[in-house]
């Protein structure tokens, strides 16, 4: 299409420098924030803030829910999305509809439809007691059990979507032979579905876990401050203390742990090919 490289090049300049300016420069910025004290470089902040056991347990606490509602997720997004390939052309184009319509609506609002749910009043209770299975409203809110339902209910069609898209490039005769050949559903599935879909696992199960990891209004409001996220941490140190050198390093932490996720899953989707 160019007649040479430094045509094309000059086209992505601006779109180069406009990134390098307003994003790359701020995050170094900021993230250099926490590999500095007293004037020199060093790691003593990061030693500092992992001594700290609050801090422990929110790294540890978001790093679990990140992974449960990633296992969750992939569970769930499985078995819908193949029933949903499996339908008739229109039909699957209105469940896909349906499954689309939640990232439609604002993240807060769904979240505080969960606080009128799991309420002391709430539908939840109100069926746990009337069945006779509580004798009294539980507590959901403000628990790690109300931050899981929350961030699986925000995130779980993303991982839906991504595999709706890898088992409708997945060859068609692939399922019909193996089962003529004799494989169960269980063998079906982790030896031909799951190795032909594993792009799709992996793009799902990057967005699912790395929007846990960085969503912030769902753990605010369904785990207030008693349960403490790594992003609402953050939020804390700014605006409460101004330590903006503690929120650097809850940023660094964050960015490590999704591009870590990212590469896991390709490790052991490429792991799966070697076999």
């Amino acid at each position: 299409m160019f007649q040479n490289r430094m045509e094309a090049l000059a086209l992505a300049l601006p779109a180069a420098l406009f990134a390098a300016f307003v994003f790359l420069v701020p995050v170094f910025i900021l993230l250099s924030e926490g590999f500095r004290a007293e004037g020199a470089w060093t790691l003593a902040p990061y030693v500092d803030f992992f001594d700290s056991e609050l801090n422990r347990t929110v790294f540890w606490r978001t790093l679990k829910l990140g992974a449960i509602v990633t296992a969750v997720s992939a569970v769930i997004g499985y078995a819908t999305a193949w029933s949903i390939v499996t339908l008739p052309p229109t039909a699957r184009g209105r469940m896909i509809g349906l499954v689309v319509m939640p990232l439609m609506i604002s993240p807060v609002a769904r979240t505080y439809a969960w606080i009128v749910i799991l309420g002391r009043t709430g539908f939840v209770n109100q069926t746990l007691v009337g069945l006779g299975i509580a004798d009294s409203p539980i507590r959901f809110l403000f628990t790690e059990t109300a931050v899981f339902i929350g961030l699986l209910q925000l995130f779980l069609p993303l991982m839906i979507l991504s595999l709706i898209s890898a088992l409708e490039n997945m060859p068609k005769d692939a399922v019909p032979a193996a089962r003529v050949l004799g494989a169960n559903w269980l063998q079906v599935f982790f030896k031909v579905i799951l190795p032909l879909t594993k792009e799709g696992l992996v793009i799902g199960g990057t967005l699912v876990f790395t929007g846990s990891l960085t969503a912030y209004i769902t753990p605010a409001i369904l785990g207030g401050s008693k349960v403490l996220m790594l992003e609402t941490l953050l939020y804390q140190r700014v605006t409460v203390a101004n330590d903006f050198a503690s929120a650097s390093i809850i940023a660094m932490i964050l960015m490590v742990m999704s591009f870590s996720a990212n590469l896991l899953l390709k490790r052991l989707a490429t792991a799966r090919n070697k076999r």
